[in-house]
This record gives C-alpha cells, structure tokens and sequence, in this order.
C-alpha cells in the first residue's frame, strides 16, 4: 500500500519539474522593444501634463477677465445715465446766469423739467403719487389720513414729495397724505 507521504511527495516532484520546463520555456524579454514603448508613454504622459497646465492656465486667464468685465460693468454702469443727464445739467447752469423777468425764467425752468423727464422716460423710471391715485402701500408711504370732501376713501388727496419706481421696482415712495371718508 503507498504512503500518502509518498504520494505527496511524488506530486511536489512532478510540479517542480513542470515549473522548470515553463521557465524555460519562456521567450527572453525584448528591452528594446519595451524601452521604446516606455518612452512613449513618457513622452505621452509629458504631453498631456503640459495640455493640463496650458487648460489650467487658459481657466484662469478667462476668469480674470470675467472678472474684469463684471467690475468695469458695475464701475460704468451709470455711464449712459450720466451722458443723458448731462445735457440737463448744462440747462440747469444756463439758466442760473440768466437774467430777465421772472416768466423768461419759469419757462426755460419748464423746458429743463421736460428734458429731464425725456431722460427718466429713456431710462424706465417713472413717477409715482398724483392726487386721486388710489393708496398702494407699496408706492406711497401715508404720512396721515384727512377727510376730504373732493375724494373718495384711501385715495391720495395730498403728495408731499412724488415717489419713484425703476423699472417697476420702488426707488423712493411718495410721501402723501390719503383721504378717508
């Protein structure tokens, strides 16, 4: 009868003597060939680190000038307001040197008031408090409440000071006194 000693012994003989002839086998290894391709995939690697760098360079060179654009924005926002305006302003100097009877000047002040108005119009911003305008909270702030015979219940029967909207949003509201009944 055969020892299982044996026969383990026997199996790691047959293995060894298997592994020998697969190592030598085994074609020799050609340098050159994995040499070469080495380098390619260096310079490969290289190429594509510089890639990076020029996209991560190209990102933030785009970011400041985004940045730039967005700060010369706000910086000359009020550009062509300010243009707009200026013409108004030169009316305003002109018709402090000028002399004459008092109606001369009223209407050169009324022709400033309507050039004026020609710029708040070209910009969106309107007026807002008229007597007889219904009261909205939103537009008007109520410095009292009056009876008055001429108006019906929470409408304007006095502005104190016009209130005004830009572009529909509220920059100063009127300062009005409402009626009640």
């Amino acid at each position: 009868m055969n020892d299982p000693k044996d026969n383990l012994q026997d199996a790691a003989t047959n293995d060894a003597d298997d592994a020998v002839m697969d190592v030598m086998d085994i074609e020799p290894l050609d340098t050159d060939a994995l040499q070469i391709e080495l380098d390619k995939a260096k310079a490969e690697a290289a190429d594509n680190y510089e890639q990076l760098l020029r996209a991560q360079a190209e990102m933030a060179n785009q970011r400041r000038r985004f940045e730039k654009q967005i700060e010369d924005a706000h910086k000359y926002s009020a550009q062509k307001f300010l243009e707009s305006i200026i013409p108004v302003i030169d009316s305003l100097e002109m018709g402090m040197q000028a002399q004459g009877d008092i109606e001369q000047i009223r209407e050169g002040m009324a022709l400033t008031l309507k050039q004026f108005e020609t710029v708040m119009e070209k910009f969106n911003i309107t007026s807002v408090g008229k007597p007889g305008d219904a009261f909205n909270p939103e537009h008007h702030q109520a410095m009292s409440m009056q009876p008055h015979p001429e108006f019906d219940n929470n409408t304007l029967s006095l502005v104190m000071q016009k209130g005004y909207l830009l572009n529909g949003r509220v920059v100063r509201p009127a300062m009005v006194m409402v009626s009640k009944k």
